[in-house]
């Protein structure tokens, strides 16, 4: 994830500043970029859900990574815009194939009690490359500085990525049942209690208390297969509180250099506050998970959704550094703590058997908003010449995000009548 997000998400601000400087092309055609990337994400969502299903999550991260890896070496030869576009689309191709879907269906076959928990320290450390690549990237291309460049560096981070795909791959495990195993580590349902040895007697008393515990916040123990799930108000709720909530951040990854620039400051200004909020985010991504596994995870959502909310009007009128750094520790608190939870909720809502379908089924009215966020803020800045009215726009749809995680109620599975082929369900 580290390989496939950092460079072309988190880092898209630094790539920004480089390509206005050498092709002096407005914000609006700058911030398509990034909408581009969400419309393979709408149309190949569902595919990616139910490609990991079927062929698991090792060989689509072989096949995504190549991708990328070519896409990032079309990437470094671009010479206009439509090749610009065309790299990030390709670019996002592999990534989509690659990366989130896939990973985030891998944790959520290995992990069901501490769901959250195990999500956000695969997060922590996947955004740890992130405060390497991030000011790494933005001292080699630095257009005020004769260094590497952003085409040379653009085609080193291709190779790498080819270079890396298939061994990266061969390490991924796709789900414990295919080795004897069972999730959090628990014993296979044919082994009972009394074939144990004595001393292992309380382990299994404490894993089974364990599961009792975590039963109420499954949906009656059972797995919802994607149409029951998209025939649930919380699978609209969740996808649309998930693309209210990103529309801010791919916006912010998209002009929070151009924004910082306008304010009269220098490229790697945007690389260090990248990092700031990337080390907070770091830190909260352990703490949402901590809390998400112990408290209602909507209710969480809500409260880290909001923080993030006001990061952005923080954004909004920083003209200083200290208002700038105040952004990145509000923003990293909010991001940090939402992100795992939005994957969480959906395996603790809608169970495992399905659950690659079901993420890559959300992904569609997600990326339909996402597909707005970037241009619009762009827009709105050659427009009025500066990004205040887009991004106090962009906090109200944060919130409005948040309000939409309060209200998913967590579906539940009815029991099948007799002679019914398919279980019903009804909503609490």
């Amino acid at each position: 994830m580290t390989i496939a997000t950092v460079p072309l998400f988190h880092a898209m601000s630094v790539w920004a500043v480089a390509f206005e400087s050498q092709f002096h092309w407005t914000r609006t055609q700058l911030g398509f970029a990034l909408a581009f990337t969400r419309i393979e994400g709408g149309f190949m969502g569902p595919v990616e859900g139910y490609l990991v299903d079927k062929v698991g999550t090792r060989r689509m991260v072989m096949v995504g990574m190549i991708i990328l890896g070519l896409g990032f070496l079309f990437f470094g030869r671009v010479q206009n815009l439509w090749m610009f576009y065309v790299a990030y689309l390709l670019m996002a191709l592999g990534q989509g194939l690659g990366s989130w879907v896939p990973i985030m269906t891998l944790l959520n076959n290995w992990f069901q009690r501490r769901r959250a928990t195990a999500i956000s320290r695969a997060n922590v450390i996947s955004r740890l490359g992130a405060l390497l690549l991030v000011p790494g990237l933005a001292w080699l291309m630095d257009p005020l500085h004769d260094r590497l460049g952003w085409s040379w560096t653009a085609t080193g981070l291709g190779i790498f990525a080819l270079a890396v795909a298939i061994p990266v791959s061969r390490l991924i495990r796709n789900r414990p049942q295919d080795y004897g195993l069972q999730p959090d580590g628990d014993s296979p349902p044919q082994t009972s209690a009394q074939s144990k040895p004595a001393a292992a007697v309380d382990t299994v008393a404490g894993d089974t208390a364990a599961r009792e515990s975590r039963s109420n916040r499954e949906p009656n123990g059972g797995d919802f297969t994607a149409v029951q799930a998209l025939k649930t108000p919380a699978f609209w709720l969740i996808a649309l509180g998930h693309g209210f909530t990103s529309m801010a951040l791919l916006a912010i990854m998209a002009h929070l250099g151009l924004l910082i620039k306008d304010q009269g400051f220098e490229l790697q200004t945007t690389a260090w506050v990248v990092t700031v909020y990337t080390m907070v985010a770091m830190v909260f991504q352990l703490v949402g998970g901590y809390v998400g596994d112990r408290m209602p995870i909507r209710l969480a959502l809500f409260g880290f959704t909001s923080i993030q909310a006001a990061a952005v009007v923080v954004l909004t009128v920083s003209h200083t550094m200290p208002t700038f750094y105040l952004f990145a520790v509000m923003f990293g608190v909010g991001f940090g703590g939402r992100n795992p939870l939005t994957v969480s909720i959906r395996g603790e809502y809608f169970g495992r058997a399905s659950f690659g379908k079901i993420l890559g089924l959300s992904t569609v009215p997600m990326n339909v908003l996402l597909l707005i966020s970037s241009p619009m803020a762009g827009y709105l800045r050659d427009v009025q010449g500066s990004y205040t009215v887009a991004f106090l726009i962009l906090a109200g749809l944060n919130f409005l995000g948040g309000i939409c995680f309060l209200l998913a109620a967590k579906p539940r599975l009815a029991a099948a009548p007799p002679g019914a082929g398919q279980a019903a369900f009804s909503l609490p």
